[in-house]
């Protein structure tokens, strides 16, 4: 089957379950996300234009009561895809921390994380520590596959959470934002979305490493002599 024919039966799947299930289908949908692609620039941008009433008889509707359209619409979404997100993202990191790397090294290419991508991201957090947290929520590549190298790796929960917390939240604000404005056109902005995945994740990375270098030489720079420093 052309991959465009499988693209398009995956994104009209993933938006009939949300037209069907609404904040349930986000809430579940974001968090597999966290740990295994589950698509959620898509899911973000349809439960953005759903709320914007961009879809006659579609609803959003919270314990069978109807939140409606509007903001009350849009923050439920938003509130909905952070906090299976997160949710999701504590389960990858608790499964990474208690399985070890052992369990990747055998059962990895389940969460498609092989050798070579757990040696990636082991270089990844050697090289932004718990920053890599924060980073890999908002790059749209790398986003999916933070979770359980961060437990392998023994990030901070703490600090993880928070960090994980803050960037999807900017994710789900961002891509839901998106959907409410184009609102029934969703589907031609993200056609032309996915052409800047890899450049918006260049950027990003790009960004971080120049900030992480340009701290590490500040922090290395040679005494003067003449003032003891």
């Amino acid at each position: 089957m052309p991959l465009a024919s499988i693209t398009s039966s995956i994104t009209d799947a993933v938006t009939a379950f949300i037209g069907d299930h609404g904040l349930y289908a986000v809430f579940g949908l974001m968090l597999v996300d966290a740990v295994l692609p589950a698509f959620s620039e898509l899911v973000m941008l349809y439960a953005g234009a759903l709320a914007a009433g961009a879809f006659v008889g579609q609803d959003v509707v919270l314990f069978g009561e109807r939140v409606g359209s509007g903001w009350p619409g849009f923050v439920a979404m938003v509130l909905a895809g952070t906090i299976g997100y997160t949710l999701g993202s504590l389960l990858g990191w608790g499964i990474g921390a208690y399985g070890g790397r052992p369990f990747l090294e055998r059962r990895g290419r389940l969460f498609h994380l092989g050798p070579e991508r757990l040696e990636r991201a082991e270089r990844w957090f050697e090289r932004f520590g718990q920053t890599a947290a924060f980073v890999g929520r908002i790059t749209p590549v790398a986003r999916s596959f933070i979770s359980i190298p961060a437990g392998v790796f023994r990030l901070r929960l703490g600090p993880y959470t928070a960090l994980t917390l803050a960037g999807s939240t900017l994710w789900c604000l961002a891509f839901a934002g998106a959907g409410w404005a184009v609102g029934s056109r969703w589907e031609s902005f993200h056609h032309n979305f996915r052409f800047v995945d890899y450049a918006v994740a260049a950027l990003v990375v790009g960004g971080v490493a120049w900030f992480v270098l340009r701290r590490g030489v500040s922090g290395r720079r040679p005494r003067d002599p003449a003032r003891g420093t």
